[in-house]
């Protein structure tokens, strides 16, 4: 059984809640529907980043290289799918997503330094949400998962750096804005949540 990564490990405050897992074991293929979205959307927010900022070339590379891990991702969620005979339907953000998006600043470099942070935050989640739910699946979609975990935490340091990188502030000043960000993603889980997504909140 893999554990979370300690990169993982180290930066989250707050575990997945204990009622989600419960919830995610017993709905399978809403799990998996979201899922796929999830990395269609990964897929599409680094070509977003290549779009808006193309000047950065660092940047443009490595989501460039991002993008298209994220959408191998996709195409093997989608191929369990349709061993497990489960359509494919494309979703509407769930209320993490759109949260933690409402919460980025409009101006520049603020806004370059939050869509970041949003990524790097995740990016941490998903890994550490795979890490917790792998002793609850079938093997074929626990050993899937397990595979995950490496490329999710590696992601996550990539979207970290480049803030770190880009932001050029001082380390209490971007320690400050993490840490805001982090109690947003934190209430995020741990709240009543009306919607099961991959990203969900406590099942209300």
């Amino acid at each position: 059984m893999r554990s979370v990564p300690e990169n993982i490990a180290a930066f989250f405050d707050t575990p997945t809640p204990d009622e989600w897992i419960e919830e995610a074991r017993n709905r399978l293929p809403e799990l998996l529907l979201d899922h796929a979205n999830c990395e269609l959307k990964a897929a599409s927010t680094a070509l977003a980043f290549i779009y808006r900022y193309p000047e950065k070339t660092a940047l443009v590379t490595r989501m460039s290289r991002l993008a298209r891990e994220e959408l191998r991702h996709f195409e093997q969620v989608r191929k369990i799918m349709q061993e497990m005979s489960l359509p494919f339907e494309q979703l509407s953000a769930s209320r993490y997503a759109g949260s933690l998006r409402d919460a980025v600043r409009n101006n520049e470099p603020e806004r370059l330094l939050d869509l970041l942070l949003v990524g790097a935050l995740i990016e941490a989640r998903s890994c550490e949400r795979f890490a917790a739910l792998i002793p609850h699946l079938p093997d074929n979609l626990g050993k899937f998962y397990a595979g995950l975990l490496d490329s999710e935490a590696r992601h996550f340091e990539h979207y970290l750096g480049f803030a770190r990188s880009e932001a050029q502030l001082d380390e209490d000043a971007f320690n400050q804005r993490l840490g805001e960000l982090k109690t947003l993603e934190a209430r995020l889980i741990t709240s009543p949540d009306e919607q099961f997504r991959f990203h969900s909140g406590v099942p209300a």
